[in-house]
């Protein structure tokens, strides 16, 4: 099938509440603007480099509705390919990259919105925090004043038992409901991404706000 008829069999299945950012990494140009022809406007890379190249063929004035978002490990020598270009950073994964997110932000004189990214997949080599880390990051939110925290975003693990899947989800669901909770002045941190191309509708049953889906859109990488 075409990008745009693969799109419309997946947006035809959201719930309204859910986001579908397309995962345009590895994928040319005229991928990216065949989705955005067929009506997508959310799309992500994970690569700083890509992602700047991109952003600088699309530019603002010719498609100031096409918003970038980053999805991939980002080293803090590599902010200033990023941060100048994205709607959201989905894998913040450590105290050290929030701190310098929140110094390139202050001297730009600029809002970033964030995801903390959670660890809940069985790989030890996945990135991202442990519940109590984020619990005791947002006790400390307002040392970030140029950040928005606006919620989790998380990878389940690499498996085809869709229970494992299930329990990963089931788990970072219960953990956001209990940081919501929390953290009632949070008034942004409602926004919960998970689940890819496989994982999706399993993950939009356990609450979802975003899913990030690339294979299922533009077929398999070049």
């Amino acid at each position: 099938m075409s990008i745009a008829e693969n799109l419309k069999g997946i947006v035809e299945q959201l719930p309204q509440n859910v986001q579908l950012v397309a995962v345009s990494k590895f994928h040319p140009l005229e991928n990216i603007l065949e989705a955005y022809d067929a009506g997508q406007r959310v799309f992500a890379e994970s690569r700083p480099q890509e992602l700047a190249a991109k952003a600088a063929e699309l530019d603002r004035e010719k498609y100031p509705d096409l918003e970038w978002q980053f999805i991939g490990h980002l080293q803090t020598n590599k902010l200033k390919m990023v941060l100048p270009y994205v709607s959201l950073v989905q894998s913040v994964d450590s105290v050290h990259l929030l701190k310098e997110i929140q110094k390139w932000a202050a001297a730009a004189g600029r809002e970033v919105s964030v995801l903390l990214e959670v660890h809940i997949g069985a790989e030890e080599t996945k990135q991202g925090f442990h519940e109590e880390e984020v619990v005791d990051l947002l006790f400390d939110a307002d040392k970030y004043p140029n950040i928005r925290f606006c919620g989790l975003m998380a990878m389940a693990s690499h498996t085809t038992d869709e229970s494992v899947i299930d329990a990963d989800f089931e788990r970072i669901d219960t953990f956001m409901a209990y940081l919501v909770d929390l953290f009632p002045e949070l008034t942004d941190f409602n926004q919960l991404s998970i689940g890819m191309s496989d994982d999706w509708k399993i993950a939009i049953h356990h609450g979802a706000t975003i899913i990030r889906i690339g294979t299922a859109i533009f077929g398999n990488r070049e």
